[in-house]
């Protein structure tokens, strides 16, 4: 009777370490990092700016042109790809105390799991910003996509 309930008492306790495929995705995915968004470029971007506003906002960005009229075009082309890889496992031994303190240890039942994760996607950012003849933003667009 008393071994029962040591055993109920620990059982929650050596479960706890056991964890869902959410669970590890979620535990390794990190949203916390400065990211170009949509959003920013909503939020930040109009016309009018100067270059300098831009790529204070922006960054540098990854190809500058000209249009037909020769004025500068500016393009930023982001790709990310997350790759994410978790699992783990556990179980939970019972040991049963005979009479005289002898271990039965082959007759110990015992439970093992294990879960994981894994998950692959992309996601691309372009922003196109067209500067007019004082190099002030004219006009921009932008596209997204995950997959």
């Amino acid at each position: 009777m008393k071994y029962s309930l040591l055993i109920g008492a620990l059982l929650p306790v050596f479960l706890a370490g056991c964890m869902s495929a959410s669970q590890h995705r979620q535990a390794v995915q990190d949203d916390t990092g400065e990211k170009v968004t949509v959003g920013t470029v909503q939020k930040e971007i109009h016309v009018g700016m100067s270059g300098a506003e831009v790529a204070t906002v922006l960054g540098s960005p990854n190809i500058v042109s000209t249009d037909e009229e020769r004025r500068e075009v500016w393009i930023y082309d982001k790709v990310a790809t997350d790759y994410v890889y978790s699992n783990s496992s556990g179980g939970v031994s019972a040991l049963i105390l005979g009479w005289g303190g002898a271990v039965a240890a082959a007759a110990a039942p015992s439970y093992r799991a294990s879960s994981g994760a894994a998950s692959q996607s992309q996601r691309t950012l372009t922003i196109i910003i067209k500067f007019d003849k004082e190099a002030k933003v004219r006009d921009f667009a932008y596209h997204t996509s995950k997959f």
